[in-house]
């Protein structure tokens, strides 16, 4: 049956790539990517980050999206926790390079404040340098909350003993800053 769900989700991928606006990262960093980028404008409540650095509504954002896709298809065969939570862990701090290098390169860096993701897997977060943030909108928070479901089923060897027990998403921070301290090849 997963299977099956995933070869759909492969077919829909591409018409929710469109649909997000979403962007590859320039191709010698695309191969190694699982991120997908595209600029947004906030729209929550403002936040000051630990280096001192206000994201303020309408403030110029890199949204980074997983690339779920591609990421569950790499897990399917894998049952242990662990072992997935570390592979999505070094696939997202071997991007996060290549994050730095498109805003950097990027037209509109000079206002680009810093990355913002949504994530529900926020436990190691603040070690790859993103500060955690609740979602204060609760309408939004169960949105995103569904989302993420639908991807926990898909991804757990074990989904529906764990249904009710995923945590709430929450926003991800990084500014531009640190990201580049962080990052910068």
């Amino acid at each position: 049956m997963k299977g099956y769900l995933l070869s759909v989700w492969n077919i829909l991928d591409p018409l929710y790539f469109r649909c997000t606006r979403l962007n590859y990262l320039p191709e010698k960093e695309f191969s190694k990517s699982i991120f997908r980028v595209r600029l947004t404008c906030y729209k929550g409540q403002d936040v000051i980050l630990s280096d001192e650095i206000q994201i303020k509504k309408n403030d110029t954002l890199v949204k980074i999206h997983l690339h779920n896709a591609r990421l569950l298809h790499e897990l399917k065969h894998i049952k242990s926790e662990v072992k997935r939570a570390k592979i999505i862990y070094r696939s997202v701090q071997s991007s996060l390079p290549g994050i730095e290098e498109y805003v950097r390169n990027h037209k509109s860096s000079n206002d680009i404040k810093g990355i913002i993701g949504i994530t529900v897997l926020n436990k190691v977060c603040d070690r790859l340098g993103f500060e955690v943030v609740d979602i204060s909108t609760p309408v939004y928070r169960n949105l995103k909350w569904l989302t993420f479901l639908s991807i926990n089923i898909l991804s757990s060897p074990k989904p529906w003993s764990s249904i009710f027990k995923h945590p709430a998403p929450s926003y991800l921070f990084m500014s531009k800053e640190k990201l580049t301290k962080l990052y910068k090849t």
